[in-house]
């Protein structure tokens, strides 16, 4: 189910299952997108979701895309043959 509210540092890591100080962490080097309101970090319900594996950023869209071309393209005819059993 996709996160529909913002979310702090602790919420997030509750979801995720790991320690606070780990998602401070992976903030703080802008691996998850957070903004300081006052003394607490809010993540965005759409930077979450992607934190969370609940959404697709457009980086990794392009990256699966890609993989999936690649992949037809190679084994394109052994693809059709499995659809057929």
């Amino acid at each position: 189910m996709l996160v529909q509210q913002d979310m702090t540092i602790p919420q997030l890591a509750r979801e995720l299952g790991v320690s606070r100080v780990s998602v401070w962490h992976k903030v703080k080097s802008g691996k998850i997108p957070a903004q300081k309101i006052g003394a607490q970090y809010v993540i965005r319900a759409n930077d979450a979701n992607v934190a969370l594996g609940r959404s697709l950023t457009e980086e990794h869209r392009v990256q699966i895309h890609n993989v999936v071309g690649r992949v037809v393209k190679e084994y394109g005819p052994v693809l059709k043959r499995l659809s057929h059993e």
